[in-house]
């Protein structure tokens, strides 16, 4: 009699142990889940990262040089040096009339 008792007591500390395993904190979910959470930041990280050195790149161009201030100055909004002439060549696709007038159909 006395060996039911202590197996049935066992069977239940074991039954206690499973379910905090399985669906207690720290369970085996709850790990799943956190690793894949820990997954997704590290790759948002890495992206957050290689920004950061694209602009300490950036950054370090303009305290060296003036080279670098004229070309963002020129591509970002179209400026020109004195004496200097902007040409700019439109593909066939993009040719406008002049005027304002439309072409004959």
């Amino acid at each position: 009699m006395r060996a039911r008792w202590v197996t049935a007591v066992l069977l239940g500390l074991l039954a206690v142990i499973q379910g905090q395993i399985w669906f207690g904190r720290g369970s085996v979910v709850q790990v799943d889940a956190l690793r894949r959470e820990l997954a997704k930041q590290e790759q948002a990280n890495e992206a957050a990262r290689l920004r950061n050195e694209r602009l300490a790149a950036e950054v370090q161009d303009l305290y060296e040089g003036v080279e670098t201030v004229e070309e963002i100055a020129r591509q970002e909004l179209g400026m020109v040096k004195p004496n200097e002439i902007f040409v700019q060549i439109q593909g066939p696709g993009s040719a406008r009339p002049s005027g304002g007038l439309t072409p004959p159909q």
